[in-house]
């Protein structure tokens, strides 16, 4: 990026980011720009990446196989060491816990993979927090990751959200937020707002 970073590069927190939030092109580029201006690093596995794009060509009719191979060769090429595909030793430690959806369980061996301190999910009570905790891990929502990173580094989250807009052609800032709040993300379009408001 061309535009030089405001704030002191700050420990980087390891965070996958679950199907659920990378189907939402407003939360993907929020956190993806993040990791680019090193506030996090992102990561996932390829099954990950595989459910993403299912979804988006399942409830997309202009998303199609080639747009598919484009995202995920955007993103690794962006972001070359972000994948983290779990092994059998990862599942094995999961082998005695029980998960309200047990579809989620290649994700929390990604995390383990990944030796992740977060996971970012649109589906948390799928994560119980007992499970989390015991493995060394948080989950969050969008919402919540979103805010923190606004609170910690303001300076930087207007950089990520002026290069959000920036980089969607015909995209406002007006369009952005009300995009955050069809997400479901009230919080984090709130918190961008009260910032850029500040920093008018």
């Amino acid at each position: 990026m061309s535009a030089q970073q405001p704030d002191s590069p700050p420990p980087i927190r390891i965070v996958i980011t679950d199907a659920n939030v990378l189907y939402s092109r407003v939360l993907r580029d929020y956190l993806l720009y993040a990791a680019e201006y090193r506030l996090i690093a992102v990561a996932w596995s390829r099954e990950i990446l595989r459910e993403t794009t299912d979804h988006l060509r399942r409830n997309r009719p202009d998303f199609t196989d080639e747009s598919a191979d484009a995202l995920i060769a955007a993103m690794t090429k962006t972001f070359p060491y972000a994948e983290h595909n779990p092994q059998p030793e990862h599942f094995a430690r999961l082998a005695h816990v029980s998960l309200p959806d047990e579809n989620d369980r290649h994700v929390i061996a990604a995390a383990l993979a990944a030796e992740a301190d977060v996971i970012c999910t649109e589906n948390t009570r799928d994560f119980p927090r007992a499970v989390a905790t015991g493995l060394g891990f948080d989950v969050m929502r969008p919402d919540e990751l979103i805010c923190r990173l606004i609170e910690e580094h303001p300076a930087a989250m207007r950089y990520v959200h002026e290069t959000s807009v920036a980089n969607l052609p015909g995209a406002t800032t007006e369009s952005t937020l009300a995009a955050l709040h069809r997400a479901k993300e009230p919080r984090a379009a709130d918190a961008m707002a009260r910032l850029l408001g500040q920093a008018a």
